[in-house]
């Protein structure tokens, strides 16, 4: 069997888009995984990192006077990775290396058939709202990315417009795999009487929540809004409890495990998908949510965000708004009828299998196999 080492900084039974290749790979491939946290499959070797080590450059004189070689193989995830892994180097056909902070030392470790690049984020603008940010970790992002993505042999993103933007700025051909959910077998559940939103998600002030309480502050009656949130910044969530106070159409649930979030989302009508473009991943994303809307066949609101719009478009599962604002939001609602929602949901009934992991991760499938074909 052809041997392929799954790398990645991440706790990996944490991780759902590396939990979905090893789970893609693990029958047909011998698998070997390296991250954070133990095993994450019974099916795989597994070199677990440790876990007190940190994955992103903190040697602010290597930062500062532009020494990024040194700063990436000085961060104290890569040394011990580099430990831990050296026994490996030329003994595996294939790496799939998961973000660019893998792909030095996926490199290193020299596949005998090459090194496959999976990149969740934009790299070099992942965290460009953040000042430090863009004058001292994006110099370092874009200097990986300039001298290791040419090195890979095939390069896959999560949405249209990160792959254009690689291409563009990198010049390196990249397929697009969605973070879509698994397909789920079932059907659209009729919406009756008060249309129920929901909002899943991370809460990141550059999100601008607030604009969803302030949408139903003024929506006519007949809606209702759930928020279920992940703390990410403190007093976030505070800040929008207290803000949504005097809106009795809103309310906060608290997160359910992910292996029950579809179910959780089907019992609702209409998955709010709502990013204002504060960043560029941001304005491209298309995020786990929007899939698993799909899966647990609700309807989805959008902003103009163009990956997004351009699905839910194509297959009809939902509306894009006119902006990313609560008067967009609230826009939609005024017109919005029960009928809109239950042909939303049918589309996404229709759109089910297409949309699904099953279906998107055929480009990992191809990537990997071409490089398993290669003598």
């Amino acid at each position: 069997m052809t041997t392929l080492l799954i790398f990645s900084f991440s706790t990996l039974e944490r991780d759902p888009r590396v939990q979905r290749q090893i789970a893609l790979f693990a029958q047909d491939y011998d698998v070997t995984t390296a991250g954070f946290g133990p095993s994450p499959h019974p099916d795989v070797t597994h070199i677990e990192l440790p876990s007190d080590t940190r994955a992103w450059p903190s040697s602010k004189k290597h930062l500062l006077t532009g020494r990024h070689r040194w700063a990436y193989w000085d961060m104290s995830a890569v040394k011990a990775a580099r430990a831990t892994l050296a026994d490996l180097v030329g003994t595996k056909d294939i790496v799939l290396a998961n973000d660019v902070n893998t792909l030095p030392l996926a490199l290193w470790l020299a596949p005998r058939r090459g090194v496959h690049a999976d990149l969740h984020e934009y790299a070099p603008r992942e965290k460009e709202h953040l000042r430090t940010w863009r004058w001292f970790i994006a110099p370092y992002q874009r200097w990986i990315c300039r001298t290791c993505l040419p090195r890979a042999a095939s390069i896959t993103t999560v949405s249209p417009g990160l792959a254009a933007e690689y291409h563009d700025r990198f010049g390196v051909d990249v397929e697009v795999v969605t973070n879509a959910a698994a397909y789920e077998d079932r059907s659209p559940r009729p919406t009756q009487g008060t249309i129920r939103l929901l909002h899943t998600g991370v809460a990141r002030a550059n999100r601008r929540l607030e604009s969803m309480i302030e949408a139903l502050r003024g929506a006519p009656e007949g809606f209702t809004l759930d928020l279920m949130l992940v703390p990410s910044e403190p007093g976030y969530i505070e800040a929008l409890r207290q803000r949504a106070a005097d809106v009795p159409a809103v309310s906060f649930r608290d997160p359910v495990a992910y292996t029950e979030l579809v179910e959780t989302v089907a019992e609702y009508d209409v998955s709010i998908v709502v990013f204002p473009a504060t960043t560029f991943n941001l304005e491209h994303s298309l995020p786990n949510k929007l899939f698993e809307a799909v899966q647990a066949r609700t309807a989805v609101l959008v902003g103009p965000s163009p990956d997004m719009a351009e699905l839910v478009r194509g297959h009809g599962i939902g509306e894009v708004l006119a902006g990313a604002d609560a008067e967009a939001l609230r826009t939609a609602l005024t017109s919005m009828t029960p009928q809109d929602v239950d042909r939303w949901k049918q589309a996404s009934d229709a759109a089910a299998q297409e949309l699904s992991s099953e279906h998107q991760v055929s480009g990992w499938s191809r990537a990997i196999a071409r490089l398993a074909a290669m003598d």
